[in-house]
């Protein structure tokens, strides 16, 4: 009797064994729910930081480009990756008793590397996803991402500026009935920051480019341009104040000219999208697509700039 229980016990064990994914090659077929279980279920609270984008990832882990796409769309990496097609890692699965599952997954690619939170609801479909950490090329910025035992979601980030001070912002989201993430907490020190001089951090860099320098509205609304890794890539910095300093906005990044006269910017992890037009004596900014999480919500990345005449140098 004893050998029969130990029999069956040992069946369902590997039944249970055999229904379960070890891998998600593209040359499978795979179900939504063999999707979600292939992930390995892990304990709240959660957290990563943006070094860890730096380590080696487990090929055991590694999830095909077209299975991804097949259960979560094509747009969910696109605004990071673009058409390229990043290796991506599972980390692993929260789910909610009777509810929604939480999956959390690594995408890399050689110059680009970002962390998601993907949604399924209880019937293993897929409903939202939110990216949690993009990696920084700046050096002076630290990120921090997780989801609490409440299933909120807090994201962090803090950059040293050149004086020695920082700036650190926190959101946190929920994700609710409607099937998408809802931002319900703000938390920044950028409003006290603000008070006191801007210093331009590209300062030290070149201005060879026929566009570098800086264009200044005032001491509180300014941009700063400087030359890239190539003449097809810019450095800027933008900083703004409206409304007597109600409504501001800060961003540093690279650009790419896509004409002689107009760069792009679409380095975020969010959908932000600016564009730079240069004339010979100033530069419009244009907001092409929300950049919410770098300025406050009743302002925009907007207007023109006059270029700053470069004083002549003194002669001996």
């Amino acid at each position: 009797m004893k050998n029969s229980w130990l029999l069956a016990v040992t069946l369902i064990v590997l039944i249970g064994c055999k229904n379960k994914r070890t891998t998600l090659t593209d040359d499978q077929t795979v179900s939504s729910e063999e999707f979600v279980d292939f992930f390995p279920e892990m304990r709240l609270p959660y957290s990563i930081a943006d070094t860890s984008l730096l380590k080696k990832n487990n090929d055991s882990a590694l999830i095909g480009n077209k299975i991804f796409t097949q259960m979560v769309g094509d747009t969910v990496l696109k605004r990071v990756f673009g058409t390229r097609k990043p290796r991506i890692y599972h980390i692993g699965r929260v789910p909610v008793k009777k509810a929604e599952t939480y999956l959390f997954v690594k995408a890399i690619s050689t110059d680009k590397k970002a962390v998601y939170v993907l949604t399924f609801d209880k019937e293993n479909k897929f409903t939202a996803a939110l990216p949690l950490l993009v990696l920084d090329t700046d050096p002076q910025t630290q990120q921090t991402a997780g989801m609490d035992s409440r299933y909120t979601i807090v994201m962090n980030r803090q950059r040293r500026k050149p004086d020695g001070s920082s700036i650190y912002r926190k959101d946190a989201y929920v994700y609710n009935n409607a099937g998408v993430y809802t931002l319900i907490l703000t938390e920044s020190n950028e409003d006290v920051a603000a008070t006191s001089d801007v210093v331009n951090p590209l300062d030290t860099f070149a201005r060879k480019h026929k566009y570098a320098g800086d264009y200044v509205k005032d001491k509180r609304n300014m941009i700063f341009i400087r030359d890239g890794k190539n003449s097809k890539i810019m450095r800027f910095f933008v900083h703004f104040e409206k409304d007597k300093g109600a409504c501001r906005g800060e961003l540093r990044g690279e650009a790419t000219y896509t004409q002689p006269n107009i760069a792009i910017f679409r380095e975020s992890g969010d959908p932000c999208v600016l564009q730079f037009s240069f004339t010979a004596n100033s530069v419009t900014l244009t907001e092409l697509e929300g950049c919410g999480n770098y300025r406050d919500i009743k302002c925009f990345f907007e207007g023109s700039f006059p270029r700053k005449k470069e004083p002549k140098p003194r002669r001996k």
